[in-house]
């Protein structure tokens, strides 16, 4: 199924301020000396790798902000998948707008299509599986969203986009309130029916003491090996969703999802990820 796109009123603050960074106080100086204003050009992006899209959205919202009357034509959407040399998108019109626009364009769907590419990857080694890949908070500042919906595009699915989204206790939560019965015991206190509670645990007798306790619906198993993976879902018996989480490379992701945990999650999908290599050609 595909995912519908996000309104582009929600990603235009973000590329415009892209855009600005770019063009700076005085726009593409290089661009406006040398190409007369009535040139008119017809370009592509094309791919120079094999991967899944990402960012074609944010990079028709790119040309448009800089020049609406390019004729944008966007041939692979976010999410398909494409080969070597496949054209994702074609330009047409002003030469200088298009030019002016290239590298925000190029910048976004590069790393966007990388984050969706890698994703895929980690989803292919799930088959079989009931497990699900997901992404975390591990992205770059100012980004998130676009990330996020890369991850998206990609087949896995979202953590939380941000703190106050749900309820996760961390190792260092734990530390500071004393233990995780007292802070299971202030959830059941003070938060809303509404919002989830995850709370991470590093060994198996840190599990008996949450499944005894009660009061977290998730649990993060945080760096264990996979014979303890196996052994936590065992111990759970399907009573709260588990997330494997901590040292989650590609070629460990096959071996964790066969344990039976619900959800696998990878900081390297959004920030140890290669930009793909996309071009522009005239």
């Amino acid at each position: 199924m595909s995912l519908s796109p996000l309104p582009d009123m929600i990603l235009e603050p973000l590329v415009r301020s892209a855009l600005m960074e770019d063009l700076g106080t005085y726009g593409d100086l290089t661009t406006r000396t040398v190409i007369p204003a009535e040139t008119q050009y017809f370009a592509r992006i094309r791919a120079r790798e094999a991967g899944i899209t990402s960012g074609m959205q944010i990079a028709r919202i790119a040309f448009h902000l800089v020049d609406p009357t390019l004729e944008v034509t966007t041939l692979k959407s976010d999410g398909d998948a494409f080969e070597v040399g496949d054209v994702l998108m074609e330009i047409r019109g002003s030469a200088a707008s298009i030019l002016s626009g290239e590298r925000i364009a190029l910048n976004f769907s590069g790393r966007l299509s990388g984050i969706a590419t890698m994703t895929a990857a980690f989803v292919a080694e799930t088959a079989g599986t009931n497990t699900r890949i997901t992404c975390t908070r591990k992205t770059t500042p100012g980004l998130r969203l676009v990330e996020k919906q890369a991850v998206l595009h990609g087949g896995g699915f979202n953590h939380r986009f941000s703190l106050s989204d749900a309820i996760l206790i961390k190792d260092n939560h734990i530390a500071a309130a004393g233990g995780i019965r007292p802070v299971l015991q202030a959830v059941k206190g003070h938060a809303s029916h509404m919002v989830r509670v995850e709370i991470e645990v590093d060994t198996l007798a840190q599990l008996e003491e949450v499944l005894s306790e009660g009061g977290a619906e998730a649990v993060l198993l945080d760096n264990m090996d996979t014979p303890t993976l196996r052994e936590a879902v065992a111990m759970a018996n399907g009573r709260l969703i588990l997330e494997a989480s901590g040292n989650m490379k590609l070629e460990r992701i096959a071996e964790v999802s066969a344990t039976g945990v619900d959800y696998i999650s990878s900081g390297a999908l959004t920030h140890s990820v290669s930009t793909l290599d996309l071009g522009l050609d005239f």
